[in-house]
């Protein structure tokens, strides 16, 4: 799975999303900037962005990914 897969994946999945991807595509990292985060804390923003992947983990397309999430206001 390349980045810009990665990256598609969560900017559909994440509607309105800003995400800056790094790494190569089995093992990476997202920086996630959501006005979806509001209000919520950093383990339901955890799950909610992997729970966009949870497929590609399971079946070792993608092995690892790194979230760092921001509200807008916090970046």
């Amino acid at each position: 799975m390349t980045l810009e897969e990665v990256q598609a994946k969560l900017e559909t999945g994440l509607e309105g999303s800003k995400v800056s991807m790094e790494g190569d595509g089995c093992n990476c990292s997202a920086v996630i900037v959501s006005p979806i985060f509001e209000g919520m804390s950093l383990l339901q923003r955890q799950r909610l962005v992997l729970g966009l992947v949870k497929e590609e983990i399971k079946s070792g397309e993608l092995h690892a990914l790194t979230v760092k999430t921001f509200t807008p206001a916090e970046r």
